[in-house]
């Protein structure tokens, strides 16, 4: 028997513990990597049974806290010291850095030796203001040439405007002119119309003595069968002679009655008020201009006597003393007029017989005998005529014409011409009167 079986023989007592002491150690993974773990670390040492059971025997009675410290001892690496670690990642900064820069140098260096391409990549990259400041430049240069074109339509658009509105204003200018014209010529003609009405309606065409003559020629001719019988022929030439005789007559001086006052017929003017805008004047002179009052006017505006004011009188003579029937005043026509406030309103006619040889241009309100008294109205015929009274059917060889007012003018009345119409007396009438 050898010197190992007989340690191991005469050892059986603690073989028999360690078995024990196996039983109740804990069959956990953990400590039994423990055990080879301690067993792994002395495996240079030559152990005795004896030495092996007893730290066998050791590591049983260890806690789990125990052995799990001395794993977690044995596991950990040990650490490097700070100033190592400090310079390790300042070392690997340093590094990066480096690579960076030359990335970037790389990247240069191929723009720089690019060309073209290099340019443009810089005017895209590194001028992007100033493209920027360029294009607002453009628009700002182009919205200001737009509004100066916007200007000019605007100019041209107000001339044409002008220009289409200046003719029309003339047109309708012109227009305007016409139809005045022709207006005034419709009132000429209305007043023309309208004085042939007057007229006919103060007269017939036949006189009573005209109209007798013919009714007694033609009843005498109905009463006597075996007399010459009057053709309808014969009456209208009968009756064609006394319109074209009647006609004569109203083509005569415009109304077909004699006018006594007509200056070219030896009618004058004896006294006056005070005429209008003749500068001095002394009372009781006759101005040069008032014989224009019997004249004929032939309608045409200003040929009239202006005298000063809303009131004055006039005292005309004469050709020869007659038996006053009517008086007419005349004023511009309207439609020639230009204004027509100046004629007079308020008129009275007054008459007496003064003599032709008499000097005395005063005479007493108890020779004067009245006429007639009228309101002249501009509504009717320019040529108005007024009849005397019969009851102042006496011989005058002198009238005066007073008018208290005018149809507005505040500085003149004009008379256009004053006509008187009447009869001259029969011869034996006077005779009488003279024996």
């Amino acid at each position: 028997m050898s010197a190992s079986t007989v340690s191991v023989t005469a050892n059986q007592g603690p073989t028999t513990r360690r078995r024990a002491v196996e039983k109740n150690l804990p069959t956990g993974g953990a400590d039994v990597a423990a055990a080879t773990v301690a067993v792994a670390e002395n495996k240079d040492a030559r152990l005795t049974a004896g030495d092996t059971a007893a730290a066998i025997l050791r590591d049983a009675r260890k806690t789990p806290a125990q052995t799990q410290a001395k794993k977690s001892g044995l596991s950990r690496k040990p650490s490097k010291p700070r100033w190592l670690t400090a310079i390790s990642i300042i070392t690997k900064n340093l590094a990066l850095l480096v690579v960076i820069l030359g990335f970037v140098q790389m990247i240069r260096w191929v723009v720089l030796n690019s060309g073209p391409d290099a340019r443009d990549f810089s005017v895209i990259s590194g001028d992007f203001d100033g493209r920027f400041a360029e294009v607002e430049k453009f628009v700002k240069t182009t919205v200001k040439a737009m509004q100066v074109q916007v200007d000019a339509i605007d100019r041209k658009l107000d001339d044409e405007i002008s220009l289409v509105k200046k003719e029309f204003d003339e047109k309708v200018e012109k227009k305007g002119d016409e139809m005045d014209l022709k207006l005034k010529a419709l009132d000429a003609r209305s007043d023309a119309f309208e004085k042939f009405m007057d007229e006919f309606r103060s007269k017939s065409l036949l006189s009573k003595e005209d109209f007798g003559e013919f009714f007694e020629e033609f009843k005498k001719a109905m009463e006597n069968p075996g007399g010459v019988e009057v053709s309808l022929d014969e009456i209208r030439d009968y009756a064609r002679e006394i319109v074209e005789k009647e006609i004569e007559r109203h083509a005569a001086d415009g109304l077909g009655m004699a006018d006594y006052a007509l200056a070219s017929g030896g009618g004058r003017v004896l006294r006056h008020s005070e005429p209008f805008g003749g500068g001095v004047w002394f009372r009781n002179r006759v101005s040069p201009e008032a014989e224009k009052m019997i004249r004929p006017s032939f309608g045409e505006p200003g040929q009239c006597f202006p005298l000063k004011g809303r009131s004055g009188f006039i005292e005309i003579r004469l050709r020869t003393a007659i038996v006053p029937e009517a008086v007419t005043l005349e004023h511009v026509a309207k439609s020639v007029a230009y204004d027509r406030s100046s004629a007079p309103k308020h008129c009275r006619v007054s008459g007496w017989v003064q003599g032709q040889d008499s000097t005395d241009s005063e005479v007493g309100s108890t020779k004067m005998l009245l006429l007639t008294e009228f309101t002249y109205d501009l509504e009717k015929s320019n040529a108005q005529t007024f009849k005397v009274a019969s009851a102042a059917s006496n011989l005058v060889d002198t009238i005066r014409l007073d008018f208290t007012s005018n149809h507005g003018s505040a500085t003149h009345t004009c008379i256009y011409r004053l006509r008187v119409h009447g009869h001259e007396p029969s011869p034996v009438p006077m005779l009488e009167k003279q024996s």
